[in-house]
């Protein structure tokens, strides 16, 4: 059974920092593109950030230079260290797990990747 459980949120003050994790079991981890999504009431849902099995990321255009996204192979968890946040952040964030396609576009939508978690909020606050 794979399972991809978020943990980290919660809420914090603009300017703050958050760092989410993805703990997954049932898959190789290692063989996967992951990436983190996140979608905000009456907003459209957004891929935030994207690592490849080699470690190539990818970013949208409003975290670059405040998110960074990284795994660790040995312990099969995905991070999302955010810092600078704004109130603009606020969501729930997702992670997501594919192998299917080369490079596991950000523009390919959340409920087309092979494995998604339920998601864990953050909330800030100005």
């Amino acid at each position: 059974q794979v399972q991809l459980v978020e943990s980290g949120g919660g809420s914090v003050q603009a300017g703050g920092s958050l760092r989410l994790s993805c703990a997954t079991s049932g898959i190789i981890f290692s063989t996967y593109c992951m990436a983190w999504f996140r979608q905000a009431p009456g907003k459209e849902r957004e891929g935030v950030a994207r690592i490849a099995t080699s470690g190539s990321t990818t970013y949208a255009t409003s975290v670059e230079g405040r998110f960074t996204i990284s795994k660790d192979n040995g312990k099969d968890t995905l991070y999302l260290q955010m810092n600078s946040l704004k109130p603009e952040d606020t969501a729930t964030y997702y992670c997501a797990a594919e192998r299917r396609w080369p490079g596991c576009p950000l523009g390919v939508d959340l409920n087309e990747w092979l494995y998604r978690g339920q998601g864990t909020q953050v909330t800030v606050s100005s």
